[in-house]
């Protein structure tokens, strides 16, 4: 169970976001302004933020930057907005990830279970080279193996799979892939990862259903 605070001025948006994160064992604390939001946060400890960017008193990139000055708390970004300007001042600030409006409710969960699972995986020490029946990932080297014979990958494969194994079993949304892997200058869309992702379980050959694909969210390693 994770304590998570919802920022967001629209009360049928917390209550939507509330119903979700409480069924999937979350605790809820919500604020309908940025200037209550730091406030819950100086008092409290969270284990996420969802915070909306445009709220009365204090907006979402002002209160992140207070927040950020007293706790590094992992924040997802909520907003009407698409611009890329403010998805790039939003990572520059900091953020996890950044959620358009409107959203799919399931899509935000499993985004907000990716953003926790990656938070709690930064204070573990990762496997640096794994072996998952024939297939051997060996992250310093930068080698793959298949049943022992080396499998030749391009730049960006190596990094694509590299991510989803040092990630394995964390749901991935095609937009966090782009943004961690490609960069969040890169103008591309979810065909390049799709077509990234084909071309690696190729070269898995027979080990290729490691990589299993999340209907409407993305990829996760599975082991």
């Amino acid at each position: 169970m994770a304590k998570i605070l919802i920022a967001d001025d629209e009360q049928k948006i917390r209550e939507v976001i509330r119903e979700y994160s409480e069924f999937n064992g979350h605790e809820v604390t919500e604020a309908a302004d940025g200037m209550t939001a730091v406030g819950l946060c100086k008092l409290n400890d969270y284990d996420l933020i969802i915070m909306d960017i445009m709220m009365p008193k204090l907006d979402g990139f002002s209160a992140c930057k207070e927040i950020k000055k007293i706790k590094d708390i992992p924040i997802i970004m909520l907003s009407a907005r698409s611009e890329e300007y403010d998805k790039l001042f939003g990572f520059e600030l900091g953020i996890d990830d950044y959620v358009v409006k409107p959203f799919s409710p399931k899509e935000l969960m499993a985004r907000i279970g990716a953003v926790l699972a990656r938070n709690n995986a930064a204070e573990r020490p990762v496997e640096r080279v794994m072996t998952f029946e024939g297939l051997e990932i060996n992250i310093p080297a930068r080698t793959v193996s298949v049943d022992g014979e080396k499998v030749d990958l391009t730049p960006k494969e190596y990094d694509l799979l590299f991510y989803l194994v040092e990630n394995k079993n964390i749901a991935l949304s095609r937009d966090k892939l782009l943004s961690d892997i490609w960069g969040y200058d890169f103008f591309g869309d979810d065909r390049t990862i799709d077509t990234h992702i084909k071309n690696l379980r190729n070269n898995l050959g027979k080990y290729r259903d490691y990589i299993v694909t999340l209907r409407g969210v993305g990829y996760k390693f599975e082991a």
